[in-house]
């Protein structure tokens, strides 16, 4: 991302921001009612997702805050510690490897494979007052796969919307994980709190409502979906997010709950948070596991596999 001496700069409507954040290149969509901040260094993950009328962040950020996966020094490595060492909460793209280190066709893939980890490449792709974008673009280190993930803001709408194309690079079929690690904690998130499924996808009263803190750790995963959705809101607050995605693509939704009852590495009691997180793939053991049980996402010699996201804040009525 190069500094950009000669665009045009204001302080209304939609409006974008290239800006160093934590030693590390980043850019900030905003609008009357939004503020996302992107970490264009660290896996384009969003680090940010502020409602403003609240001063809401739904993001977690994690109790060590963000790291650059530059700062390697300190600790042992291994593929597990690849990603959770610079884990700081937030949205994640996972490509091409879900939950644990697995090894595909000779590739050795770390916790939640590579992109997470990479620095991408950025380009504004609008820039006015009705309508911000930002043009984000990594490879994969080994794999041939190609992302393009565009984000965009516009003027006076509470949504952020994400348009992905997923390329094989290569002459022959592929298979990956690909998966959106969103996950909620404070200051949003709260016992009590509901998750909302289409019909087709719903689960037990006991997984729809967030449990108290100490609850017990746990993974679920659901399918079926025909509408990508769920919400995830707060009944007392009349406040949530809705989530969108194209279910022909990701086809399942994994729930993950850590609770603060995990003492021992990598939370120390530390982590309330709940995952909400399409994908295609389960479950969390690894791309071989996935392939094997075909649930994996098949790619064709040079296909491109388009992908859309919507992430936008509901209130009043709408979210209880």
């Amino acid at each position: 991302m190069a500094y950009r001496r000669h665009r045009p700069a204001r302080n209304w409507g939609a409006r974008l921001h290239e800006i160093t954040w934590f030693g590390m290149r980043a850019v900030v969509l905003e609008n009357e009612l939004l503020r996302v901040t992107v970490l264009a260094d660290k896996g384009g993950d969003v680090a940010e997702f502020c409602y403003k009328p609240r001063d809401m962040d739904f993001v977690w950020l994690a109790p060590d805050g963000i790291r650059n996966p530059r700062d390697v020094a300190g600790g042992a490595s291994d593929d597990v510690a690849a990603f959770l060492d610079h884990y700081e909460g937030g949205w994640q793209e996972v490509l091409p490897n879900g939950g644990e280190p697995s090894t595909y066709r000779g590739a050795a893939l770390a916790q939640h494979g590579e992109v997470a980890g990479l620095p991408w490449d950025v380009d504004i792709a609008a820039d006015d007052p009705s309508e911000v974008a930002v043009r984000l673009t990594v490879r994969a280190r080994r794999m041939p796969l190609r992302v393009v993930k565009t984000f965009r803001l516009a003027s006076g709408d509470a949504e952020l919307r994400v348009d992905e194309e997923l390329a094989n690079e290569s002459e022959i079929e592929l298979e990956v994980m690909w998966g959106h690690h969103i996950v909620f904690g404070a200051p949003f998130l709260r016992p009590g709190h509901r998750i909302r499924l289409p019909d087709g996808a719903a689960a037990g009263p006991e997984l729809t409502v967030v449990p108290e803190r100490g609850a017990p750790s746990d993974i679920h995963y659901f399918s079926g979906f025909q509408d990508g959705r769920y919400d995830i809101i707060d009944p007392d607050a009349g406040l949530g997010l809705r989530v969108r995605w194209d279910a022909a693509v990701l086809p399942d939704l994994w729930l993950w709950r850590e609770l603060g009852a995990t003492r021992e590495a990598p939370w120390w009691g530390r982590a309330y948070v709940v995952g909400l997180e399409p994908f295609a793939g389960r479950p969390t053991e690894g791309l071989a596991e996935a392939v094997r049980n075909e649930s994996a996402l098949t790619l064709r010699p040079h296909e491109t596999r388009p992908l859309w996201l919507r992430a936008a804040v509901i209130e009043g009525e709408e979210a209880r």
